[in-house]
């Protein structure tokens, strides 16, 4: 069952609060084949720690009894520093995304899998400040994530990470992701459900006898549908049956606008902010996924 309710001068970040051992690291969570009834399910965070703080809450009397964050911490955003000390307290599991992989590395580029020249104009902008205004010590503790995490969800065994299983880069979109490819990947992989994110536009699908995609989308950024609020999953199980709930999150995104600007990010940027509609990153979406958009 699925229910659907050029920036500022590159500076060293400073006064950031590093999470030490960090949510990934929070012991005996889910080990020792201890299984879970409700859990929420984070997509990319983009540096969006007012909307990372709201979900938290929402999540919380939602009476969840774990939070799984899928990666890619930074990116678009303003402050990238700002999300630690929230996942940090709120004991999230932490998955390792592009954007955290390259950060932690010091790569050259965030590798999103972008192939347009425009698309790659607008992420090597969000990479480069990004990259500058994240700690040295965030830096370090994103070197020790992990690339998936297994846990169980009734009697379902779930593998979250952040593309796919087999690279964490791929996009999974809704329009030409075929259930022979989700039951291969389920087979390989041993589990029932495989929770990502990485598109930023949430979906699930049921496929063969009893295997479940969830794509959570992403808190950093609207899904392209002409609405500011943001999006996380919820996934109930009841023994082997699941249900999923794409869960809308209010936030302040004036104020987040307000700090992009005074960062001196790309107004189109901003303008995704303000009124839900992408306008960068947007040759990477297939045609029916670009067709529900504005741009």
């Amino acid at each position: 069952m699925i229910r659907d309710d050029v920036p500022k001068r590159a500076r060293k970040a400073s006064g950031s609060t590093t999470p030490g051992s960090g949510p990934a690291a929070v012991p005996g969570r889910n080990g020792g084949g201890k299984g879970y009834r409700r859990v929420a399910a984070f997509g990319g965070v983009y540096s969006n720690h007012l909307a990372l703080a709201a979900a938290v809450e929402d999540a919380r009397r939602r009476e969840v009894d774990a939070i799984v964050c899928l990666g890619d911490l930074g990116a678009f955003g303003p402050n990238p520093d700002r999300v630690f000390p929230i996942l940090e307290e709120s004991g999230a599991f932490v998955i390792r995304g592009n954007y955290d992989d390259s950060i932690a590395r010091g790569l050259d580029d965030c590798q999103c899998g972008y192939t347009d020249p425009m698309d790659n104009h607008y992420a090597r902008i969000s990479y480069q400040y990004t990259f500058h205004n994240t700690s040295p010590e965030n830096r370090a503790w994103m070197a020790g994530l992990p690339y998936e995490k297994r846990f169980r969800l009734g009697d379902l065994d779930v593998l979250a990470c952040h593309g796919s299983p087999r690279q964490m880069n791929e996009f999974l979109w809704e329009s030409t992701t075929p259930d022979h490819f989700l039951e291969k990947q389920a087979r390989e992989q041993a589990c029932d459900v495989i929770v990502g994110t990485h598109t930023g536009l949430h979906w699930a699908r049921r496929f063969g006898s009893r295997g479940w995609y969830v794509n959570a989308g992403a808190l950093g950024r609207p899904a392209n549908d002409g609405s500011p609020q943001v999006y996380y999953a919820v996934l109930e199980a009841e023994d082997r049956e699941l249900a999923v709930e794409f869960v809308p999150v209010e936030y302040d995104h004036h104020e987040l606008a307000r700090e992009m600007r005074e960062e001196e990010l790309p107004e189109e940027f901003v303008e995704t902010i303000l009124t839900g509609w992408w306008t960068t990153c947007l040759e990477v979406l297939p045609g029916k996924e670009r067709a529900r958009g504005r741009w």
